[in-house]
């Protein structure tokens, strides 16, 4: 089926005609908040008569004085329940972004810069002083060492003589 376009005219039409409608809803939902609060009100609020003694006054203030501390009690309890409940929400959502993993690191281009250039770079106008760092390397001569055979002797000698117990007493038994 081919598709046509929505003439401007049609579209304005159902535009207003959605409006209409959410309008209708939310003034319906208006009233609806205020029926139920209302109920609410009359539910948990009994009127107030004020009692002509003193000492119904009094026994009246201490009866609201307990009704507001089982309320206090009840408002903290739920504070701390949403605070824990936030604070979940908190964790999960770093969690799924960890999970996504929407941070991805950039790859580094490879710079090639010599330390005058780097200086330069970093420290800007104040680098005036050329840095040749091959020019402070310390100077190493290597001296080879050239043994003769006869120093060196016969290896097999060697070994023989300390091979074994035997060649471990006659090392102790030398040097005692």
């Amino acid at each position: 089926m081919s598709e046509k376009k929505m003439t401007s005219s049609r579209r304005h039409h159902l535009k207003s005609l959605v409006l209409s409608i959410a309008f209708n809803l939310l003034e319906a939902e208006a009233k609806q908040v205020i029926v139920d609060k209302e109920a609410y009100m009359s539910e948990h609020c009994p009127d107030l008569s004020l009692p002509g003694s003193q000492q119904e006054l009094q026994d009246l203030c201490k009866k609201l004085h307990q009704q507001i501390d089982t309320i206090d009690e009840e408002r903290y309890d739920l504070e701390g329940k949403v605070s824990k409940a936030n604070k979940e929400i908190e964790d999960l959502k770093l969690k799924v972004v960890d999970l996504i993993g929407k941070f991805k690191k950039p790859a580094l281009k490879k710079v090639r810069m010599s330390a005058d250039q780097m200086l330069g770079a970093l420290l800007g106008s104040k680098h005036k002083v050329s840095m040749d760092l091959r020019a402070n390397l310390k100077q190493v001569k290597k001296e080879v060492k050239e043994e003769s055979v006869e120093q060196v002797g016969d290896w097999r000698k060697n070994v023989e003589d300390k091979a074994g117990m035997g060649g471990r007493k006659k090392m102790f038994e030398s040097e005692a």
